[in-house]
C-alpha cells in the first residue's frame, strides 16, 4: 500500500508496535520512518529496515522515489518530521494529556529553570519528571534510556519517555525545549500548560542561518498548537518582541517577568550574603512572597522568577513550590566546587556565549578577583569564540584561555581565536591573558594563580564528563579535576 502526500497528522497502520528513524534499531513490526539527513536520505537504508522485520515506512516524497515500490505500507508526508511527533504520541498513547506539562526555551537559563520548576513542583506535592540536557529524572530516579540528543529527545523517543513517566505515576513533567528540537517537530504533539522564554543571544549559529532565524525558530513553541500559556522574560530584548508578537495573535494567556520594568511578575533582591546566597521578593498580580536563592548569580534570580511565574499561572501552590528555591542544585550551573578552608573559591559553569560568559563572571562579588578558565567547542559557530575571549577578559583579571571539546579541529587553533579576542579585550581592561595549553594544565595554571577568597571560574563543559577529542570521549570532569589539581597544587586534601 502506498499512500499520497498527506497532512502531518498521519494514520497509524495496524500492527504498529514501535517507531523508530534509526534502521539500525528496526524489530519485527516496528515502523521505519525514512527522513531525509544532512548527508544522505534515510530511504537509502529501507531495504535494511525491511530485512529487520519492518511493518510500515512513514517517508517524504523524495524518499518515496527513492524507494520505489514496497511490501509494506508506506506514509509519505510532505512534513515527515510532523507526522512523525503524532504518530508517536498515538502509539504511545498521548501521555502527555495526563500531566501538567511546563516547557522552558531560550539560549541560556533553561536547564536552572528546568530544575527550579522540578523542586517547586516536588515541594509542592507533585511526582515530577524532567527532561533536558542533564538527564532524564523521575523525581530524584534517573531514567536509563540512549540518549537520542542533547537536550529534547526525537519524538519517538520523547513520546515514549513520557509514556514512562506516566506509568511511574508522575504528575508533571518539566522539560527544556531546544530551537533544534522546534526545528524539527519533536514536541509538536505535545501540547503544554505553560511554555517559558528565558532569553536570546548568539549560539547555535551552525545551525540556524541567522539570529533571526533562531529567534523566529524559538517562537514557534509559543502558539496555540504548543501551549496555552506563556511567560516572557521581558528584560531581554528578544523577549520584549516575542511578548508582542503573542499580544498580537491573542492565542496564548500572557504573562511577562522582568527585574529592571514594570512587568505582571516582578523580583527584588533584599539582601545577597557572602557566599553570594540571595534573599528576594516576589511580586505577583495577586500578592507578594519572600523567599530564599542559594544559585549564585543575579541571572539565577531570573530564572527563578520565571520559574515562579510559571508556577504560579499553572496553579501551583507558589508559598510551597517557593520553599525549594533555598536549596535547589544544578548540576555544572554555577557550581560550587569545594576545595576546603583557605583555598579559592572555585566554581564550574556551562557557559559557552559572550553573553553566557559575561553572565557568569558577573554573577559573584564586585569586589573578588575572578580567574577564569575558557575554551570554545570545535566544529562548531567559530563567530562567538572571539567574543567570548572579549567577555571573559572584561570581567576577569586572569583569562587562561585552553581547550573545551575541540572534536575535529585543531585546539591550538581555535584557542588562537579566543586568545585574540581576551587579548584586545585586554589592552583596555588590564587582564592578563593566558595560553593555558590542555584542560588539566589550564585548570592547574589557574588554581595556582589564585589565593585564599579569589575565585576560580572554570567555564564551557559544566555538567559533562567527557571531553570531545578528535572523534573519541575522553573522560574528564571539571569538578574532579579542579579538586585533584587542587591536592597538588595546595598541598592540602582539598
Amino acid at each position: 500500500m502506498t499512500g499520497d502526500a498527506m497532512t502531518a497528522k498521519v494514520a497509524l497502520p495496524p500492527g504498529v508496535g514501535q517507531i523508530t528513524l534509526d534502521s539500525r534499531r528496526v524489530r519485527p513490526g516496528w515502523m521505519y520512518a525514512a527522513l531525509p539527513g544532512t548527508s544522505t536520505h534515510g530511504a537509502n537504508f529501507i531495504g535494511q529496515a525491511i530485512a529487520a522485520g519492518a511493518a510500515a515506512i512513514l517517508t517524504d516524497p523524495a524518499g518515496k522515489q527513492i524507494a520505489g515500490e514496497l511490501p509494506i505500507p508506506v506514509l509519505v508526508s510532505d512534513e515527515p518530521r510532523a507526522a512523525l511527533a503524532w504518530l508517536a504520541a498515538e502509539l504511545c498513547g498521548h501521555p502527555a494529556r495526563e500531566m501538567l506539562m511546563l516547557a522552558v526555551t531560550g539560549t541560556a537559563g533553561k536547564t536552572s529553570t528546568v530544575a527550579m520548576l522540578a523542586a517547586g513542583l516536588a515541594k509542592a506535592g507533585y511526582l515530577t519528571g524532567t527532561i533536558g540536557t542533564l538527564g532524564f529524572f523521575i523525581g530524584s530516579q534517573a531514567v536509563e534510556t540512549d540518549r537520542s540528543t542533547v537536550t529534547t529527545p526525537e519524538s519517538p523517543d520523547l513520546q515514549s519517555l513520557l509514556a514512562r513517566m506516566r506509568a511511574a505515576g508522575a504528575q508533571a513533567v518539566a522539560m527544556e525545549v531546544s530551537s533544534h528540537a522546534l526545528a524539527q517537530h519533536r514536541a509538536d504533539a505535545v501540547n503544554f500548560a505553560v511554555a517559558g522564554f528565558t532569553n536570546l543571544g548568539r549560539d547555535h549559529l551552525d545551525y540556524h542561518s541567522s539570529v533571526e532565524d533562531y529567534f523566529q525558530t524559538k517562537a514557534k513553541l509559543f502558539t496555540a498548537e504548543h501551549a496555552q500559556a506563556a511567560v516572557v522574560n521581558e528584560d531581554d530584548p528578544f523577549g520584549g518582541v516575542l511578548a508582542e508578537q503573542i499580544a498580537r495573535r491573542s492565542q496564548l494567556r500572557l504573562a511577562t517577568v522582568a527585574m529592571s520594568a514594570a512587568a505582571d511578575y516582578r523580583v527584588e533582591v533584599l539582601n545577597v550574603d557572602a557566599a553570594g546566597r540571595r534573599e528576594l521578593l516576589l511580586r505577583t498580580p495577586k500578592g507578594s512572597h519572600e523567599f530564599g536563592l542559594s544559585l549564585l548569580g543575579g541571572f539565577n534570580a531570573k530564572n527563578a522568577l520565571l520559574a515562579a511565574a510559571m508556577l504560579d499561572q499553572a496553579g501551583v501552590d507558589l508559598d510551597r513550590a517557593l520553599e525549594a528555591m533555598a536549596d535547589v542544585y544544578v548540576p555544572g550551573r554555577m557550581q560550587r566546587v569545594e576545595l576546603g578552608e583557605g583555598a579559592p573559591y572555585a566554581v564550574v559553569d556551562f557557559a559557552h556565549t559572550p553573553e553566557t560568559v559575561q553572565a557568569a563572571l558577573t554573577a559573584l562579588p564586585p569586589q573578588s578577583r575572578r580567574i577564569a578558565v575558557l575554551g570554545c567547542g570545535g566544529d562548531r559557530d567559530r563567530e562567538k569564540r572571539r567574543p567570548m575571549g572579549e567577555a571573559a577578559a572584561q570581567h576577569a583579571a586572569v583569562v587562561v584561555v585552553t581547550d573545551d571539546n575541540p572534536r575535529t579541529e585543531d585546539p591550538a587553533a581555535i584557542r588562537a581565536e579566543v586568545l585574540a579576542g581576551a587579548s584586545r579585550a585586554a589592552a583596555t581592561s588590564g587582564a592578563e591573558v593566558i595560553d593555558g595549553g590542555g584542560r588539566r594544565a589550564a585548570i592547574a595554571k589557574a588554581l595556582a594563580l589564585a589565593g585564599p577568597g579569589d575565585w576560580v571560574v572554570v567555564l564551557g563543559r559544566g555538567h559533562e564528563t567527557s571531553q570531545l577529542i578528535g572523534t573519541a570521549a575522553v573522560p574528564f570532569s571539571d569538578q574532579a579535576v579542579i579538586q585533584g589539581e587542587w591536592s597538588k597544587v595546595g598541598g592540602g586534601e582539598g
